[in-house]
């Protein structure tokens, strides 16, 4: 099944089930009006709206043309977002470039951030810069949604509440990042708006390819039209998405609606180094700061820029048959 959520000019839009291929949706208002409501109540509704994606399959049901431009983030605010660091290669790089050794804990305990969740941008909104040296960079990621989680919930059973999935665009002020950390208090003007993929799909829509709390398939990021990631879900991952889940809820419930992200996908090289570029052949990056970090361990400095007013990227995942499954973020940044 998928879900997305149009933007009718209220604060929270409204829901509609999306047909297979993207090309048509029929809203879901009389089952739940919006995907919050059906997250809070999802062992009722979720039934009645699978029932209504067979019949938007079947043409059963009128429909409406879907387009991606009209989606806003599937959840445009939520009672939570925190982000973890499933892939350890991302982290190494950061470290060796500054020459300093990951912990070990690194490799058992999950890294994970607490992310501005009260406003999120549409997937095909700009992305607004107030100051280049900010230094704007992309992050490609995974996100799931689950429903109500309870406290110290077992890997296991984390994975059961997993209940939709999504693309992200994690944008990231690399500039502003070091001063924060360097306080001791975390990530905050640093993480500015993220952006979500315009469709959420249920595991069982992903079928072979969502395997073990992972999606194995490429994350597709595109930088100002050239292919520039093309990393592989499904490997190099520390932790799966269900492990995250459990991390999040290890002190506290997470309540329905909660959004829990990977972080950057990041891929080894065959020879296990540092991955290459994919006009080089490798599967490339995720985001600028790690291409960055290995042109620093390679000359001693970097020399790809963050982005600029102008630049744009897009965040896309496609099937075996290279048919699109949530939809494409497209972003521009904008002069703030």
């Amino acid at each position: 099944m998928k879900l997305a959520t149009l933007n009718d000019g209220t604060r929270d839009g409204k829901l509609v089930v999306v047909s297979k291929d993207l090309t048509r949706c029929c809203a879901a208002g009389y089952i739940a009006p919006t995907m919050q409501a059906a997250l809070d109540n999802w062992e009722r509704v979720a039934p009645e709206l699978e029932l209504l994606a067979t019949d938007v399959e079947h043409e059963a049901v009128p429909c409406e043309r879907f387009h991606e431009r009209q989606a806003h983030s599937p959840l445009p605010r939520a009672y939570q977002w925190a982000d973890g660091s499933a892939y350890i290669n991302h982290v190494e790089l950061v470290r060796k470039a500054r020459n300093a050794e990951v912990p070990e804990s690194f490799y058992h305990d999950p890294l994970m951030y607490q992310g501005g969740s009260d406003s999120f941008l549409p997937p095909r909104a700009d992305i607004p810069l107030g100051d280049v040296k900010w230094g704007c960079d992309m992050e490609g990621e995974i996100a799931v949604v689950v429903d109500d989680v309870p406290m110290g919930v077992s890997v296991e059973d984390a994975a059961g509440h997993i209940k939709l999935i999504m693309l992200v665009n994690d944008v990231s002020l690399r500039g502003l990042i070091p001063g924060e950390l360097a306080k001791g208090f975390g990530f905050f003007q640093s993480k500015p708006s993220s952006a979500f993929s315009p469709v959420a799909v249920t595991p069982e829509e992903l079928g072979e390819a969502w395997k073990d709390t992972l999606i194995h398939l490429p994350l597709m990021v595109d930088y100002n039209g050239e292919p520039f990631g093309r990393a592989e879900v499904g490997v190099d991952a520390t932790f799966n998405m269900a492990q995250l889940v459990a991390h999040a809820a290890k002190t506290r419930p997470l309540c329905a609606g909660s959004i829990i992200g990977s972080g950057t996908i990041s891929n080894k090289g065959s020879d296990g180094g540092p991955g290459k570029p994919v006009a080089e052949g490798g599967l490339g990056y995720s985001c600028i700061a790690e291409i960055r970090m290995i042109e620093t361990i390679a000359n001693g400095e970097p020399k790809t820029p963050f982005m600029a007013p102008g630049d744009t990227v897009k965040v896309e995942m496609r099937d075996k048959d290279n048919h699109s499954i949530f939809g494409a973020i497209e972003q521009t940044v904008v002069q703030a």
